[in-house]
């Protein structure tokens, strides 16, 4: 419980530095005005969550407060069943959220360059997957900077980003230019210098190669919840058994014989 509360805490306290670096704490409107997803979002809601979980657990325990180890259980034990829920759904409506993850990734090509943590997140999956947009390459043609209009004034006109191109192992000095006018080129031409796949699907084919993995993951987290749980609901039900033994009197509580 007090491990939670210190990675909650480390976390919330990265979130909100990185919010800080940005300059949103002082201009609250800038958390709307980005249109994809900001990432910093992800620490500062699971280091939130598990700072209130593990301050319920710590101070629950130590203080032999019932209501907030009730609270710590109930708490972690919906979190635990939303999780086995989402994952029961996601494997029933796969269609519908491969649907919605295309939707999620294109949402955040056209806000490329509106954030750098959102920027380095899109080049770090797409390098990761060695893919490129949420299809393909052409769904850059939803970022102002990378369409292939007529008007756009832009020097990455008809590109990628560089995170699309495929490396040359030779290379010391990353060239961050390799993915310009590449969409000018037939397809075929294109295959030579960037990932022409979609990150969509790469990331389902990562989920069924590290199918093993990921699923030993989620049960360690889920069993780690379940013991929460089980050991909150042991000191509920022990700190109870200690009360049953008092009475009250005129002078006091009076252990039972």
């Amino acid at each position: 419980m007090l491990l939670l509360q210190v990675l909650g805490a480390l976390f919330l306290a990265i979130g909100l530095w990185a919010w800080g670096e940005k300059g949103v704490l002082s201009n609250i409107s800038a958390l709307t005005d980005l249109g994809g997803l900001d990432p910093v979002w992800l620490f500062v809601v699971v280091g939130g969550v598990m700072s209130v979980l593990g301050f319920a657990g710590c101070i629950g325990a130590l203080r032999e407060n019932t209501f907030l180890l009730k609270f710590f259980s109930v708490f972690l034990g919906l979190i635990f069943f939303l999780e086995l829920a989402t994952g029961i759904l996601a494997f029933v409506f796969k269609d519908w959220i491969r649907d919605q993850l295309n939707f999620f990734i294109n949402n955040n090509v056209k806000a490329y360059r509106d954030d750098i943590d959102l920027q380095n997140l899109i080049d770090f999956a797409q390098e990761y997957w060695s893919c490129c947009g949420a299809r393909g390459p052409n769904d850059w043609n939803l970022n102002i900077y990378f369409n292939c209009t007529d008007l756009n004034p832009s020097r990455e006109r008809c590109g990628v980003p560089f995170s699309c191109c495929v490396r040359d192992p030779a290379e010391d000095v990353l060239n961050t230019q390799c993915g310009y006018d590449v969409r000018l080129k037939l397809e075929l031409e294109q295959q030579g210098s960037i990932h022409t796949k979609g990150c969509v699907g790469q990331f389902e084919k990562w989920l069924q190669d590290n199918l093993i993995v990921v699923a030993g993951v989620f049960v360690g987290i889920a069993l780690l919840q379940i013991f929460g749980i089980c050991l909150a609901q042991n000191l509920v039900s022990d700190i109870k058994a200690v009360k049953a033994n008092w009475i009250k009197h005129d002078d006091g509580y009076k252990l039972l014989k």
